[in-house]
């Protein structure tokens, strides 16, 4: 037998091997796991680095966890480290770490006519966190051509923008930092390349209103997508008599609410904290404006046109709880996700109504649902919790600026009070460790340690009440 039909041989049994032995969720992370050490290894080419740069391996794994979870902290410049070949890779990786290692593949396979076997549409529907099978690859399908035609248009339109405005003198700087603004707006990556953000675009309203739509977008949910792009497709085919009307997903009902309840919670608890200290003798248009955008951009993208250590620090506990929270499910975003944080306000007003279900928009919350969501939030608060009274002993730093790092970092947002590049080695592992499990959700990270086989009981035990309160 020839050398690569042994070798062959020998992964297709590892693979089926792997398939058997292995869940989907654990081959996922797997999956994360290779992408990320492939980067690792591709940071250390020449080819990609500034001349003369040095990065500790340490920095550069930190960096490696931070691109393919798309949360944007970095311990050092990465203007400094990185060349223009080093942030075009950048854009790779965080498109295939905010997209999803299963939607680009997927979307090669369908490219190539290649057939999408029921093993692999398991690990697809685990990587998008679908509840089932049926139409996932149309969703891979629909879903990756929307996300990719929105970056290109919002690239070619912050391109002429940034030409015509005079941002940038010459064509090929304003079409590279044109795209790369619309990619890391859409994938929620908010990387600084620059040094400065986006500060220069502060009271820049046309840029600052189309940077918000493309993290909304990114953000909102893949299935929320399909939603509205079935709901519109709906509305211009179908004849006005006798229509029924479209009928929107409960996920799509949640997702989009508690989205609409959060940006508008947090654009008026933002304008009302700062208006009488970093916004005072701004305009009203601008204390608006850059409430509605530190409202959206710290629920997942970290894109600052301030200092934060501007802000008071009222505010940045603020923002450390939109850190907190994140993106809707099945999202470029991580943290504890905004349908967790709905089903559990809901069922505590059932629970003051004296009602022993949830009920929302007609419908009736799964019991299964309601137990995810609570173990979610208290662990993935008593993991922020341990990990900042650990940093608060490991590290010699003001309280807040562990607070939001910690935040920043489980909700793969990016932003910082300066922290990051001081933190010691054992500092930052953990944030290494926040940062990946922020990206794969708490969920899949509990379930990360289940067997593939669980077993039943058979029996059940009696009730018996206990005293609560």
């Amino acid at each position: 037998m020839s050398w690569d039909r042994k070798l062959s041989l020998f992964f297709r049994r590892n693979r089926i091997f792997l398939y058997q032995h292995v869940s989907s969720i654990q081959i996922i992370v797997i999956y994360y796991l290779l992408v990320t050490l492939l980067s690792l290894g591709l940071f250390y080419l020449p080819f990609f680095r500034q001349t003369g740069s040095d990065a500790s391996f340490i920095d550069l794994l930190f960096m490696a966890v931070s691109t393919i979870s798309v949360t944007g902290l970095t311990t050092f410049p990465i203007n400094k480290i990185f060349n223009q070949n080093g942030v075009i890779l950048l854009t790779i990786l965080f498109q295939v770490g905010g997209l999803g290692i299963m939607m680009i593949s997927t979307f090669f396979f369908i490219l190539s006519n290649k057939r999408i076997s029921l093993k692999q549409r398991q690990l697809i529907m685990t990587d998008m966190n679908q509840p089932r099978l049926s139409g996932i690859v149309n969703l891979i399908r629909t879903t990756f051509l929307i996300l990719i035609s929105l970056q290109a248009l919002g690239g070619l339109l912050f391109s002429f923008y940034f030409k015509v405005t005079g941002y940038y003198d010459r064509w090929s700087d304003a079409f590279f930092n044109g795209f790369y603004q619309a990619i890391s707006a859409v994938t929620n990556s908010g990387f600084d390349v620059t040094g400065h953000s986006i500060l220069p675009y502060s009271t820049d309203y046309p840029f600052l209103f189309g940077i918000m739509f493309l993290i909304f977008i990114g953000g909102i949910g893949f299935p929320v997508i399909m939603d509205f792009r079935s709901w519109l497709i709906d509305k211009l085919t179908k004849k006005k008599l006798h229509q029924i009307p479209y009928r929107f997903s409960l996920f799509t009902k949640i997702a989009f609410f508690s989205f609409l309840i959060l940006f508008v919670t947090g654009t008026i608890t933002i304008f009302l904290l700062e208006r009488n200290h970093l916004f005072q003798g701004a305009s009203l248009l601008n204390q608006g404006v850059t409430s509605m955008f530190y409202s959206v951009t710290t629920r997942n993208a970290g894109l600052q046109i301030h200092d934060l250590n501007d802000f008071q620090t009222t505010t940045l506990l603020v923002f450390s709880l939109l850190m907190f929270i994140g993106c809707s499910p099945s999202s470029v975003g991580g943290g504890v996700r905004t349908t967790t944080i709905a089903i559990i306000g809901l069922y505590l007003f059932s629970f003051l109504k004296s009602e022993s279900r949830v009920n929302v928009f007609g419908r009736q919350i799964d019991d299964d649902d309601l137990q995810k969501s609570i173990v979610v939030f208290m662990l993935s608060l008593f993991m922020c919790f341990s990990s900042v009274i650990f940093l608060t002993a490991t590290e010699d730093f003001p309280l807040i600026s562990i607070v939001v790092e910690v935040a920043s970092a489980f909700g793969t947002t990016g932003m910082s009070l300066g922290i990051t590049a001081a933190l010691s080695p054992i500092g930052k592992i953990v944030i290494i460790a926040l940062m990946f499990i922020g990206r794969i959700g708490m969920l899949y990270t509990l379930l990360l340690f289940v067997p593939k086989e669980t077993r039943d009981l058979g029996y059940e035990y009696p009730t018996e009440k206990i005293i609560i309160g």
